[in-house]
């Protein structure tokens, strides 16, 4: 039996306003997912401090990140590392944003 494709651009089925989060490949030192957010930001006065580095790829629609410091823009095809304990939140998404995150221990 050939290797299961996964459509990295295309949308699973979800309810309007649902986001979700897909497990692509996990091992004891990282995690692969594919994040599909339909406009989602996170809750106000929510931050993410997370112990272990995440690189991010924003593969469709926009985003804004916002970090202590400031608010980053994001494309479709931007890319970024964020340090471990690097606070940041998701200000605005997209309808048709699709994420691939890769968290990995250092």
């Amino acid at each position: 039996m050939p290797p299961r494709v996964t459509g990295l651009l295309q949308s699973p089925d979800g309810k309007p306003g649902e986001e979700q989060f897909i497990p692509l490949l996990q091992t004891g030192q990282l995690r692969l997912e594919q994040i599909v957010s339909r406009g989602q930001a996170s809750p106000t006065g929510f931050w993410y401090d997370q112990p272990a580095p995440e690189w991010v790829a924003l593969l469709a629609g926009s985003a804004t990140l916002e970090f202590d410091d400031g608010h980053l823009p994001l494309a479709a095809g931007d890319a970024l590392l964020i340090p471990a304990h690097c606070r940041h939140r998701v200000a605005e998404c997209s309808q048709d944003a699709i994420w691939l995150a890769l968290h990995f221990q250092a």
